[in-house]
């Protein structure tokens, strides 16, 4: 628990240092049509961990049914790493999101500092919250594909990398902001 909530911590520090004193158009600057804004990034990590909420709100009622698949072992380990490899912060591959995870905007309106912020701290309980079904080895599957499945301390380290690597993709904008503006 302790890990994956220090990364977050790290993650919410670094994206307030780094964003927090640029204005809403930088926020919102996007060098190309297929290049995400910086807080359009911040935002796809809000809108993909909430697709969990209601994974997590349903394992600890005991109401949630997991697919067959989740029974076969070795496909939990191989779907798992999988995933988990292919949202390593070193972004040597890109990838597409499953629809339901596009950011919920292009122009992203308000305070998305602040949102991530607040969402992050959310996060946090629910990991923590999560730490028996964690213990019991909970198989899950994607909220984006119910046959794609792993355990949910796996979730949880797919859940914080794909932040770094999403941080990352949002500090590669922050360098084209300045790049183009001198500062």
């Amino acid at each position: 628990m302790q890990n994956w909530t220090s990364r977050l911590d790290d993650i919410t520090r670094q994206s307030l240092t780094e964003f927090g004193a640029l204005t809403s158009e930088q926020l919102n600057w996007k060098p190309n049509s297929t290049t995400w804004s910086i807080a359009q990034n911040l935002d796809h990590l809000i809108v993909v961990n909430e697709t969990y909420y209601p994974v997590l709100a349903s394992l600890k009622a005991g109401t949630y049914k997991a697919p067959f698949i989740a029974k076969i072992g070795f496909m939990v380990s191989f779907l798992g790493k999988t995933i988990l490899n292919a949202v390593q912060p070193d972004r040597q591959k890109k990838m597409k999101t499953f629809p339901i995870w596009e950011p919920t905007a292009s122009n992203v309106i308000g305070d998305i500092l602040n949102r991530f912020q607040n969402h992050q701290n959310e996060l946090k309980h629910h990991i923590v919250d999560a730490k028996g079904l964690v213990e019991q080895g909970v198989v899950i599957s994607s909220p984006a594909n119910k046959n794609i499945v792993y355990k949910l301390e796996t979730a949880f380290d797919i859940i914080v990398s794909h932040e770094q690597r999403h941080l990352e993709q949002a500090k590669e904008v922050l360098q084209l902001i300045q790049n183009n503006t001198g500062h």
